[in-house]
């Protein structure tokens, strides 16, 4: 009887299994959702505190620039201090600072909160899938796991449309006031259900973090300030010039620091240099292409928060239904040609919508832009990781996909910002004509940018192997899922 309990505890979601997958999961979901809750809200927080275009940019910024800057220095710090202590300080942040977005009086103090969301979720997210794949039995981690990104997914899908519902029906500030209860439960279940463990040896790279963090917040700033203070303007050449010395600084440290937060030699590879800047350049589009979309259907459609967040998910949920088979058809010809086709079909997507907006399109005219866009997702998330992993060995796969999720959030981040000053220098919010001539160009950006992705993604990379790593296996899943 003692042995059968045994086999069962060792093949099937026991209690403290279950628990790992309820809280992780929960915190992956706020995360998750706050990259494109905020989306449908936009023309109500404008409405309600002010601000221009760059106040909106910075909005959504703030959010993706520190998770994406911080992210691999979260892991680490959670491998040096301890996952579940820093999970929970990662939940605490990212609470208190969804309480101070909701409460902000001002536009200035909404990005500040936000700001601060991010760092939250930088230290939490990396952690979530290490403290996930350390309580499950390995007979059961793919099925966890599967769960687990299905929830992340599910937030992403239904981001716009929870952001709309609640900006129409309460208020938009409760698209920050929901994380406060869950972030409450959490913590305490936290440490109470989750086991603690470090990684031995755990090395931080602070110049390394103080480089990168620096140069993308000097080049954002860059971007975002250029149309309201000129290109010539002292403060964006500055943040500009500035920003680029300091990023290149950062691959300078990477080639030559001991231990680099993100080593230099994995880009030599061509496969792993290929997919990481067609990640980066998916989201540049995307993000850039739905922060303009989203509002363009409520300010230029006519449409109410909830109905615009409804009209976005043939994009935002298609991944929901292609993926499986996504999944299936790269096992029988190959990762790399599925993620290639899934951005060409969002750049079709994009290059559609650039086609056909105009101030009295319909919705079905737009429609199937929307479904190419979110088959376009699917193809790409489906395979993905499995291609990045194929190109590192297992040492490093990791850092791999910590560096993979990084670009692919500082992919977003610049999409906002370069897609918005196109925006900016064509058009307006000053009429809905206004509004659409500074959206085509840049969704026309958006579309090549994603095109030039679905080139580099066919990039070969070399298979590598290498022995397993003494420490535990969980970091190597760090992180592999959608828009998480």
């Amino acid at each position: 009887m003692n042995a059968s309990q045994d086999d069962r505890r060792s093949t099937g979601l026991g209690p403290r299994a279950v628990w790992a997958l309820v809280l992780t999961g929960a915190a992956g979901f706020m995360a998750a959702l706050d990259n494109l809750v905020v989306t449908t809200a936009l023309p109500a927080i404008r409405a309600d505190l002010g601000g221009g275009l760059e106040d909106l940019e910075w909005t959504v910024n703030a959010y993706t620039l520190t998770f994406a800057v911080l992210l691999m220095f979260g892991a680490a710090l959670g491998d040096r201090f301890g996952r579940r202590r820093l999970f929970m300080a990662g939940l605490a942040v990212f609470t208190g600072a969804s309480a101070a977005a909701a409460l902000a009086s001002g536009i200035e103090g909404l990005i500040a909160a936000r700001a601060v969301q991010g760092v939250g979720a930088a230290i939490m997210m990396p952690l979530t899938l290490t403290l996930l794949t350390a309580a499950v039995p390995a007979a059961r981690r793919g099925m966890a796991l599967g769960i687990f990104g299905a929830v992340s997914g599910l937030a992403v899908a239904g981001g716009p449309l929870i952001g709309g519902s609640l900006t129409e029906h309460i208020s938009w500030q409760w698209i920050f006031w929901i994380n406060v209860p869950i972030g409450l439960l959490l913590i305490p279940l936290a440490r109470l259900r989750l086991a603690e463990s470090t990684a031995p040896g755990a090395r931080l790279d602070l110049p390394g973090t103080l480089l990168i963090s620096g140069g993308l917040f000097g080049i954002v700033y860059g971007l975002v300030n250029a149309n309201a203070h000129g290109w010539t303007s002292a403060r964006v050449l500055t943040g500009l010039i500035a920003g680029t010395a300091l990023v290149g600084g950062f691959v300078l440290h990477g080639f030559r620091a001991k231990h680099p937060m993100l080593p230099m030699r994995l880009f030599r590879d061509r496969g792993f240099f290929g997919i990481n800047i067609a990640s980066l350049l998916m989201y540049l589009g995307m993000f850039g292409s739905i922060f303009l979309l989203s509002q363009f259907l409520q300010g230029v459609a006519g449409y109410s928060p909830t109905e615009a967040g409804l009209r976005m998910l043939p994009w935002t949920a298609m991944p929901m239904v292609v993926a499986p088979l996504a999944g299936v058809l790269a096992d029988r010809i190959g990762g790399r040609p599925v993620v290639a086709a899934g951005l060409a079909f969002q750049a079709a997507g994009l290059a559609w919508f650039a086609l056909i907006l105009d101030p009295a399109v319909s919705y079905a005219a737009q429609l199937p832009a929307l479904v190419l866009s979110g088959i376009g997702m699917a193809l790409y998330f489906a395979p993905a990781a499995h291609v990045l992993m194929s190109t590192v060995g297992t040492a490093d796969q990791g850092m791999a996909s910590g560096a993979n999720n990084a670009l692919r959030e500082v992919g977003g981040a610049l999409g906002v910002a370069v897609l918005a000053s196109v925006f900016s220098a064509r058009g307006g919010y000053e009429s809905p004509s206004a509004f659409t001539d500074g959206t085509v160009p840049a969704l026309w950006i958006g579309a090549a940018a994603v095109a030039v992705a679905a080139l580099l993604a066919l990039l070969p990379g070399r298979r590598r192997t290498a022995p397993a790593p003494a420490a535990e296996p969980a970091v190597a899943l760090e992180k592999v899922t959608a828009l998480s």
